[in-house]
């Protein structure tokens, strides 16, 4: 099951894996599909039961984190919105969220030095154009997380770095400060907990929405290993990338191939396709036991 496609809500959004409903004006359903984008391609074959494990890491960290910002649920369940024909193409990856005006740029922030920052590094001792100490190696923790932004992109675009500047020009300065402060609390909270768990959170990307009030919401989805790097701390050694949790796996397969990152992906194996779905219930099971 990849998607439900024959809902009777109407279909207001398909995302590269989320897809949403019309409920009425306040309430929308949020549904994971278990499609996978990588380097901003979906690709076509689906890894199996994503939208379920995503779904459930999700609602268990905004639970875990519902005192430091509120969050886009309504209380409300999912048997009570969808019919009971309907609920079996639901069950498990959907919950009912409010609507939200989305805060227009990417949450990302940082707590080591891996991936595209650590590229940039290399190149002039910065990660989104932040000076940070020299002689840092790669995977790096660095001595305080730091709030790096990025533009959103709709489907098949590629999400930019942004400067904190640029950021507080395209949402307003006060935003931006909440936006970046509350981040940085959230993903604090997280690494803590993990570290309990076995688990090392090197970054991770938030949503934010603003309610009726113009209240800073979380929303989408939360720490989960399509929105962050997860690294098993047993096997962390600074000075090289460590295995992750996260569709790293896929994405390795991918840059095997020799593919240009250009649509369309090459056909994923069932394998590779069932590793990946490994790691993502490894992931689960390690954080909520």
């Amino acid at each position: 099951m990849t998607t439900p496609t024959s809902l009777s809500l109407k279909k207001i959004y398909s995302g590269k894996v989320r897809d949403l409903y019309e409920i009425d004006a306040k309430r929308m359903l949020m549904v994971a599909s278990d499609r996978l984008s990588a380097f901003d391609v979906i690709l076509d074959e689906p890894i199996p039961e994503k939208g379920k494990i995503l779904t459930a890491i999700s609602n268990f960290w905004f639970d875990k984190l519902a005192g430091l910002v509120p969050n886009h649920f309504t209380g409300d369940k999912v048997e009570d919105v969808v019919s009971a024909e309907e609920l079996p193409l639901v069950e498990g990856r959907a919950v009912v969220v409010k609507r939200l005006k989305p805060v227009a740029v990417e949450a990302i922030v940082r707590g080591y030095i891996v991936g595209s920052g650590w590229k940039e590094y290399q190149k002039s001792g910065t990660v989104c154009g932040i000076s940070l100490p020299a002689g840092l190696k790669e995977a790096a923790k660095l001595p305080q997380p730091i709030f790096t932004p990025s533009t959103k992109a709709a489907v098949g675009d590629h999400d930019e770095n942004i400067s904190f500047e640029q950021c507080e020009a395209i949402i307003g300065k006060e935003l931006a400060a909440k936006v970046r402060d509350t981040s940085i609390a959230l993903y604090s909270a997280a690494v803590e907990y993990a570290a309990t768990r076995g688990i090392i959170i090197a970054d991770t990307k938030f949503e934010f929405g603003l309610d009726e009030d113009g209240t800073l919401t979380l929303m989408d989805e939360v720490l989960t290993p399509d929105s962050s790097r997860f690294w098993p701390a047993e096997s962390y050694v600074e000075g090289k990338n460590p295995p992750s949790f996260d569709k790293q796996f896929v994405r390795d397969w991918l840059e095997s191939t020799g593919w240009n990152k250009q649509p369309p992906a090459p056909a994923v194996p069932a394998e590779v396709a069932q590793k990946t779905a490994d790691k993502y219930r490894e992931a689960l099971v390690k954080l909520t036991g």
